[in-house]
């Protein structure tokens, strides 16, 4: 959008499997990203600099000529495609394509998220961001929270930023507490100079170990009025709602359950109501995450 001239230039989006990943929402944006963009890996980080591999371990597996072969985890920084580059192959559905006037200005940056040296991760990418030319950074998250399926999900923008928060209206977090890399590489990318961006999505604590494709939904809606770009939904809309007919009929078979949920649809009514305030909506997002027992993302 021409007015925000915050995320005109370079916009690196991140997101972290893990702690700051309830229901796979995050990391499936940028995939869907990843799946659509025009990108090349620009850079990856040394595993044994930041992985515990009791807490993140490898995975084994077998590639395409058979062979056995370790996956270690990591983060990788992608670049667009610049010309002289080799094109990715092009998608089994030629419909799944990105549209918009910022497409060939996105950078993307996904991977486990860090278990150690967590200041010297985030010195990293910035540095990267920097040589870059990155102008502004959205960061994708989501977290467990007291909402109902049946609803929209419930999404919090924030920003440290002043320009920021000023060119899109969003509100600047008020909670205190444990955090995630996300919180520190927004903090270290403020210092720095790169105006900063972080969209959370709230999915319904009740489903957490299952992946929320209506959350991937709701945060690439929010997404593109950001980045200017369109992305393609494919099967992520048939996958939301077989998704919540699943939990629908989890309920049915549960009357507890099913009395949780109308007591939640209820509470959710009342902060979407017309009369409720921002104000509102963000003191209810600061409680979801004083409230979360351990982690907002998933188990």
């Amino acid at each position: 959008m021409a007015e925000n001239r915050v995320f005109d230039g370079r916009i690196l989006v991140v997101a972290f499997e893990g702690w700051n990943d309830a229901g796979e929402a995050a990391s499936s944006t940028v995939r869907a990203l990843l799946d659509q963009l025009d990108v090349v890996p620009l850079a990856s980080f040394d595993s044994e600099n930041y992985y515990d591999f009791q807490q993140v371990r490898p995975i084994v597996g077998f590639d395409d000529e058979g062979h056995r072969v370790l996956t270690w985890p990591t983060t990788v920084l992608y670049s667009p495609l610049v010309p002289g580059m080799s094109a990715k192959p092009l998608a089994q559905d030629a419909s799944l394509d990105v549209t918009g006037e910022n497409g060939s200005n996105i950078y993307l940056m996904l991977g486990q998220e860090p278990t150690r040296n967590w200041q010297t991760f985030a010195a990293e990418v910035i540095d990267l961001a920097l040589a870059a030319d990155i102008s502004g950074i959205v960061f994708l998250g989501a977290l467990l929270a007291e909402v109902p399926h049946t609803r929209p999900i419930p999404i919090f923008i924030s920003s440290e930023n002043p320009t920021v928060r000023s060119q899109f209206d969003v509100e600047r977090s008020s909670y205190e507490g444990p955090v995630g890399i996300l919180a520190v590489l927004a903090d270290a990318a403020e210092r720095a100079g790169i105006p900063t961006m972080s969209i959370w999505a709230s999915v319904p604590h009740y489903v957490h170990h299952a992946p929320s494709p209506k959350a991937t939904l709701a945060l690439i809606d929010r997404l593109e009025e950001i980045v200017d770009v369109t992305v393609a939904r494919g099967a992520l809309v048939n996958d939301a709602s077989e998704w919540e007919a699943s939990v629908a009929s989890l309920a049915d078979d549960d009357e507890e359950m099913a009395a949780y949920i109308e007591s939640l649809e209820r509470s959710r009514d009342t902060f979407d109501s017309p009369e409720a305030s921002g104000e509102a909506l963000a003191q209810e997002f600061e409680r979801f995450l004083r409230d979360s027992d351990e982690k907002p993302g998933a188990d």
